[in-house]
């Protein structure tokens, strides 16, 4: 006799969950009343669920579990970024970081245990790629930052907005980052705008298309060079899903979501993508697009010879961009002497690897 599938519930989203409710003759409202005990109110005990009947809160344990992430180490940088190493079932270790600004504290996911997209710039990609996350490991992250926040000594913050630019490409799991994304949203759960939650990718157009048709959530492109040549160098994915096809997939996107713009992140490495020209070039690709440029000053990482811009070239690429009407921002680094900073994670406790 085949043995039960077990469910956590902690990855459950409502479709999922009014599944598996039906399945064992349950009412649908319970689906609601699980997200909400877990997701609104933190509570993984289903012990503790009290407006569930008595006989389900006996039996749900025999086929269900809430894994909650386990915190190896958590680290407090000198700017307020908090990042957390979390240790998952198969001892891979993800990385997941907190950023607090004044008005606004924003939550870096990681969808994937490393990454298997070899950018040469990010400290990920020096991992070696070991697996996807499960939605519950996924959606587990924004649920501990909200609970470790909760508290007095953070003065009781949570999380407005989200972006899935941590650990792995988002849209090479996007069967699991769905479901996340569908709690995010949840007004039961962390009840996010869609405009405060976005997916960034290095160009997966196939997921592009998938997320748009599923989930109409920000979107956020690393780009980080204005042709091919060099964007296949620095970004190997390139090779298949070139630029010119990307941007076409980038128009869609934002036709079909009605999105004020899209994002389009730009690492800025001295003498290498930083030049007059090149912005001259990326306003040439960006015709046509709704688009916002963030530019990210290469953050060290050990191993990788770039370097970061100048401040001065770093300041004339933005105004170049910013005269032919394409609101460009500089990101500030935050979290950098924790190796938080944007390229950064990596884990400092050992990966598993899988040969490729």
């Amino acid at each position: 006799m085949a043995e039960n599938k077990i469910l956590d519930l902690m990855g459950g989203d409502i479709e999922t969950l009014n599944t598996f409710f039906s399945s064992i003759g349950e009412k649908k409202f319970r689906s609601t009343q699980v997200i909400q005990w877990i997701h609104k109110q933190g509570i993984c005990d289903i012990n503790d669920m009290t407006n569930l009947s008595k006989k389900l809160r006996t039996d749900l344990p025999n086929n269900t579990v809430i894994t909650v992430p386990k915190i190896v180490r958590q680290l407090e940088s000198t700017d307020g970024t908090i990042k957390w190493l979390l240790e998952l079932e198969d001892k891979n270790i993800i990385e997941t970081v907190y950023i607090p600004e004044k008005n606004r504290g924003t939550v870096c996911i990681s969808s994937q245990a490393a990454c298997q997209l070899n950018c040469t710039f990010c400290a990920t990609a020096q991992q070696g790629f070991s697996r996807n996350l499960k939605t519950s490991e996924i959606i587990g992250q924004l649920w501990l930052a909200n609970n470790v926040l909760k508290s007095k000594h953070y003065n009781e913050r949570r999380a407005t907005n989200v972006v899935m630019m941590g650990m792995g490409e988002p849209l090479l799991n996007i069967n699991n980052v769905i479901p996340a994304l569908n709690l995010m949203l949840d007004n039961n759960a962390y009840n996010l705008s869609r405009r405060r939650v976005t997916v960034s990718t290095a160009g997966i157009i196939p997921g592009i298309e998938q997320l748009g048709s599923k989930c109409n959530v920000s979107l956020a492109i690393s780009l980080h060079a204005s042709n091919d040549e060099l964007r296949n160098k620095l970004v190997p994915l390139n090779k298949k899903y070139p630029i010119e096809n990307l941007i076409e997939a980038c128009k869609t996107y934002a036709n079909k979501t009605n999105l004020n713009h899209i994002t389009f992140e730009y690492i800025m490495l001295n003498e290498i993508n930083d030049s007059s020209s090149d912005a001259y070039k990326l306003i040439s690709v960006l015709d046509q697009v709704p688009a916002k440029v963030n530019l990210i000053p290469f953050n060290p990482v050990s191993g990788i010879e770039f370097k970061a811009s100048t401040e001065k070239r770093i300041d004339k690429f933005q105004t170049v961009l910013n005269r032919a009407g394409i609101t460009t921002t500089i990101r500030r680094s935050r979290g950098q002497d924790i190796a938080a900073a944007c390229g950064q994670l990596s884990g400092d406790v050992k990966l598993r690897k899988n040969k490729r």
